[in-house]
């Protein structure tokens, strides 16, 4: 009998060993799972704070982007509505143009370049010139340079030939122009056919008169009944240039046609021109140029 109540309490005792071992293995299960969630909720918790910081991130740079965007629409209807609200016309009506670096301003009778004004970043652009020696008048704002190197490619490929003849011209040499052409030809003649010193596009590095061997390298009207002069109407604007000149606006521009003077104001720019066949100055809603005049 003692021996059976022994052998009873021993099972008794296996049997709750097993209970015990069996709930341990339960409880470290459990653990083991709920480190497991724990892990795979750290997890999913810094994944959640990556795609939250990316999204973060791309929502600060598209507001950048929307700002900027938003920045630069305002800029251009704050030109549209006068250029440059800060420019102030002088006792005699007229305005020094406050950013004379920016590709868009505008220059005639009206507006002028502040005294002394040179291009900071004036280069030879790599295009056929109508002669040989090196003049000043070879260079172009680095800006518009390259593009003129694709419109005259773009030229070249259409069987079209261009050739540059006058770029840039500093202060000093229109001054000596215009005052060359008051001594000799007197004050009348002199603001009819040239420009004052200041007042003139070729000064910004943005211009360049073009010409073809068709009208001997001239720049004439004719030349806009040549291949050549009707390629460059027609394509111009797709390079950023506009014909800044066009036929019939004088009594707007203040000068007359002019089919081989091209400007660079940016494609963008160029496009909304040419597309509502419209001046520098209308576009802007500026003031037209007093008199009829060629520079």
């Amino acid at each position: 009998m003692l021996a059976l109540m022994t052998l009873t309490a021993c099972q008794n005792q296996e049997v709750s060993q097993d209970q015990e071992n069996q709930s341990a293995n339960t409880e470290q299960k459990q653990q083991e799972n709920q480190n497991e969630e724990k892990s795979s909720e750290d997890e999913q918790d810094k994944d959640t704070e990556k795609k939250k910081g990316k999204s973060d991130e791309q929502a600060s740079e598209d507001s950048d982007l929307n700002e900027g965007s938003k920045g630069s629409n305002q800029e251009t209807e704050d030109k549209k509505n006068g250029h440059d609200k800060n420019e102030k016309p002088d006792e005699n009506g007229i305005v020094t143009i406050s950013d004379p670096t920016a590709i868009d301003l505008v220059v005639n009778k009206q507006r002028k370049l502040p005294d002394g004004f040179v291009p900071p970043d004036l280069v030879e652009p790599d295009v056929r010139f109508s002669f040989d020696e090196w003049r000043e008048k070879r260079q172009m704002r680095q800006v518009a340079a390259g593009p003129l190197e694709k419109l005259f490619k773009g030229a070249k490929q259409a069987g079209v030939n261009l050739f540059a003849v006058s770029g840039y011209r500093s202060y000093q040499r229109q001054e000596t122009i215009y005052n060359y052409n008051v001594e000799t030809k007197g004050l009348e003649h002199a603001n009819k056919y040239s420009a004052k010193p200041g007042h003139s596009e070729h000064q910004t590095g943005l211009t360049m008169d073009v010409s073809s061997p068709a009208v001997s390298y001239d720049l004439v009207e004719g030349f806009r009944d040549t291949a050549a002069g009707d390629w460059l109407a027609k394509h111009a604007h797709e390079y950023g240039f506009i014909i800044r000149y066009p036929k019939g606006q004088a009594d707007i521009t203040g000068y007359s046609y002019e089919p081989w003077h091209i400007r660079y104001v940016g494609k963008e720019l160029a496009k909304d021109i040419y597309e509502q066949q419209v001046t520098l100055e209308e576009f802007f809603g500026l003031q037209p140029g007093p008199e009829t005049d060629k520079k």
